[in-house]
């Protein structure tokens, strides 16, 4: 019975943030020394036409580090990618296009950073 009433409880509060919040999905790169500017532009351009090709994403916004405090680690791209749900972040993880994107990011990527979180 307690199990029943903290999963209701829990499904609860999911279907709120989803109700009230904005899921979002923060993508952090890296890249390696290889990479010529164009090709971190070919990156740039791919990822920014992902929302014209999956309407499950939101908003979007990106942006590279300019931060003067120096931990960056050598982390140079941020692409903050917003979802209304956790089921549209399911959708686009395996979507064909994002695949796609994933594969022409693959030799010039060095590394990422990811993290999601339900916007307060």
């Amino acid at each position: 019975m307690m199990l029943g009433m903290f999963t209701m409880a829990t499904m609860s509060q999911a279907e709120e943030k989803e109700s009230s919040g904005k899921l979002r999905h923060v993508v952090i790169f890296k890249f390696k020394e290889s990479a010529s500017a164009q090709d971190i532009e070919k990156i740039e351009k791919a990822f920014s036409e992902l929302p014209s090709k999956i309407p499950q994403i939101k908003e979007y916004e990106w942006g590279t580090n300019n931060s003067p405090e120096m931990f960056d680690k050598g982390f140079t791209h941020c692409f903050l990618v917003t979802f209304a749900s956790e089921k549209d972040r399911e959708t686009y993880l395996p979507h064909p296009e994002h695949k796609k994107f994933v594969s022409l990011l693959g030799p010039y990527l060095e590394e990422a950073f990811v993290i999601d979180y339900w916007a307060k």
